[in-house]
């Protein structure tokens, strides 16, 4: 059972820096589509019915002295019964559901209007995004519990894999698995033996395990979301396979030992590919994406070559370096002692990488 966090204080913190940013911006009033967004500024409100959607059947509209729900009779008892909308600060303005998104235009006439995407007011996206990914101390909280969900989640799938299962068994234990825990798996990614070196992003297929198998959960509960990254060998592992897996967890320290405040992404992506080059692998930085900014997203910004994003305190990270084969990613928060795993999985097996003095521990591939 995850402990439940007050959410009233962080919602008026949100509020007030929303407000702050329609200032700035000189906007009267904003309308929030984006299910992230919508989830960021209600502490994790699940106002979601389609998983596979960006947007749901509510809204938000925030003036500087309002904040409105705007949804229908179908969700309205649910919104304010079991997410606790109402109070937390929030109106309900119910309307018929045939008539879905005909109160919001009569309440934003005459106004500057800001919202999350393209369209007639301001695109605030960007605003929004940095909103998102400055974490608050509640949401510090919030996203550890959901790395401990997924570490769960991932371990209680990885210990259970055996030759012989398909992709398609494993993706569903790895569905099920974060479902019975509150969450939900919604990066399922398995690959087994030669599918791994093959493709960086595997969806499941109904191959059978042979030796070799890699699981990629990223799990959302409440709005956040926290990502890593297990692989499984049956038998002894091969030397060479040993060595690309201890290449990409050096690589993966290197990257979480760098991830400091006044960095920029654009750093890390330097660092990155410096690593790759004296690894002896200087082109697998251009084979995958290394990862980024995770928050309400997967992944909020990656780490690219000319971005300027720069990195603070209470951020959260998970950085994916790989070659072919071979993968390491956790997430991380960054704090003001510097960076710390929290998708740790409980008892597996690590490996211990040196660099520049400071002693880093990996997931090493679990041998069975």
């Amino acid at each position: 059972m995850v402990p439940q966090i007050d959410r009233t204080v962080e919602v008026a913190t949100k509020l007030q820096r929303l407000r702050a940013q329609m200032a700035a911006r000189e906007v009267e009033a904003v309308v929030l589509n984006q299910l992230p967004n919508i989830a960021w500024l209600t502490a994790g409100a699940s106002t979601y019915i389609n998983l596979a959607s960006d947007t749901g059947p509510s809204s938000l509209l925030i003036t500087h002295d309002s904040a409105s729900v705007m949804t229908d009779r179908i969700e309205a008892a649910r919104l304010e019964q079991e997410e606790s909308l109402p109070t937390l600060g929030f109106t309900l303005a119910v309307e018929p559901w045939d008539q879905r998104g005909t109160q919001s235009p009569g309440r934003t006439t005459g106004k500057r209007l800001g919202q999350d995407g393209p369209g007639q007011g301001i695109d605030l996206s960007s605003d929004l995004q940095t909103l998102r990914t400055h974490l608050q101390p509640e949401e510090v909280e919030r996203l550890q519990q959901v790395g401990a969900l997924a570490s769960a989640a991932l371990a209680e799938v990885m210990y259970a894999i055996q030759p012989g299962m398909t992709e398609y068994a494993i993706a569903g234990m790895l569905a099920q698995a974060s479902l019975a825990r509150g969450g939900h798996a919604i990066v399922n990614l398995i690959a087994s033996d030669e599918r791994i070196a093959r493709y960086r992003h595997p969806l499941p297929t109904s191959k059978s395990v042979e030796r070799y198998v890699m699981v990629v959960l990223c799990l959302r509960h409440q709005g956040l979301v926290a990502a890593a990254t297990r692989l499984i060998y049956f038998g002894s592992i091969p030397d060479d396979l040993a060595a690309k897996a201890l290449t990409v967890a050096r690589i993966d320290a290197r990257m979480m030992l760098g991830t400091r405040a006044g960095k920029t992404m654009a750093d890390m992506y330097a660092l990155a590919g410096e690593a790759y080059r004296e690894e002896g692998y200087p082109s697998a930085i251009e084979e995958h994406h290394q990862g980024g900014s995770i928050a309400y997203l997967p992944r909020e910004i990656l780490a690219q070559p000319n971005d300027t994003t720069v990195i603070a305190e209470r951020q959260a990270f998970a950085w994916n370096p790989s070659i072919r084969g071979a993968k390491s990613e956790d997430t991380i928060m960054l704090g003001p002692a510097g960076p710390s795993v929290i998708t740790q999985t409980p008892d597996w097996p690590m490996v211990t990488v040196t660099f520049n003095g400071q002693t880093v521990q990996r997931p090493a591939i679990l041998e069975r």
